[in-house]
């Protein structure tokens, strides 16, 4: 094999062939995560996407659960806080999480693996969710109050037929919430990889500052937060039993020796 396709593993742990691969395999999947959740933006599917919201409500309120208007009003509250909560809302789903999973690969390649198997099972049943069970946002559900923040800060509105956003954009993709659900597969992870006391804490806030974003923004409901967090349980778990399979490879934790033929 040539010398310059194994010399720089300094800054790529398994060579720059691997790293394309998982490059493509991340692409592919989350490609096919994007452009499936818009299968059930038609009028059936709007019409229970607002019944499923309907029932949110219900059971949020009879668990007194209901702090979406709350936590909006506090944001448009303080200065800059819902501008910000948008900002995050627009780039914590891609850049943040894309960031840090090249960061994971980068300098805790052992962990990356059974990241990577994760967020791939997560994709897969946040697809089923939004066939299942479409849900209509806070921000759409009239009587409740809630403004779209979004739309707000960037003066576009994502409903409109003619932009270039509503064609890849699904307003009753909200259950599971996958922006909850990201930021807990890179926070957890990278909250139990880190080093340092600062970065450990600030990992671990991460997850419940991006769900303060989502219902600051009025895009999620605190329970499509929480199914969030259960497809993300749930891969998991499915992520686990794959490193007990392939330990070398797929195990969150020191990898071990690759057996001789075996890929990653």
């Amino acid at each position: 094999m040539p010398a310059f396709l194994t010399r720089p593993r300094r800054l790529l742990p398994n060579g720059p062939i691997d790293a394309v691969l998982q490059l493509l395999v991340v692409v592919v999947a989350y490609t096919l995560y994007q452009n499936t959740r818009g299968l059930i933006n038609d009028q059936l599917g709007a019409s229970q996407a607002f019944a499923n919201a309907d029932w949110i409500v219900s059971t949020e309120r009879l668990l007194h659960l209901d702090m979406e208007g709350g936590i909006q009003s506090f944001a448009r509250s303080v200065p800059y806080l819902s501008d910000a909560s948008s900002l995050m809302y627009l780039n914590a789903q891609f850049s943040v999480t894309f960031g840090a999973m090249i960061y994971i690969y980068l300098r805790h390649n052992e962990a990356f693996g059974f990241v990577r198997n994760m967020f791939i099972g997560a994709w897969a049943l946040a697809l089923v969710g939004y066939v299942l069970l479409p849900t209509a946002p806070p921000r759409l559900v009239p009587g409740l109050g809630i403004h779209d923040a979004v739309a707000e800060m960037t003066k576009v509105d994502p409903a409109d037929q003619t932009s270039t956003v509503s064609k890849l954009f699904n307003p009753y993709a909200a259950v599971p919430s996958m922006h909850v659900g990201f930021s807990l597969m890179i926070g957890i992870p990278l909250a139990k990889l880190s080093k340092h006391r600062a970065t450990k804490v600030f990992w671990g806030l991460y997850p419940l500052v991006v769900l303060f974003v989502v219902m600051a923004t009025g895009n999620h409901f605190f329970l499509d937060g929480v199914f969030g967090a259960l497809a993300v349980g749930i891969s998991a778990l499915v992520a686990r039993r794959l490193g007990q399979l392939r330990p070398h490879a797929w195990k969150f934790g020191t990898r071990r020796p690759v057996p001789e033929g075996a890929a990653s």
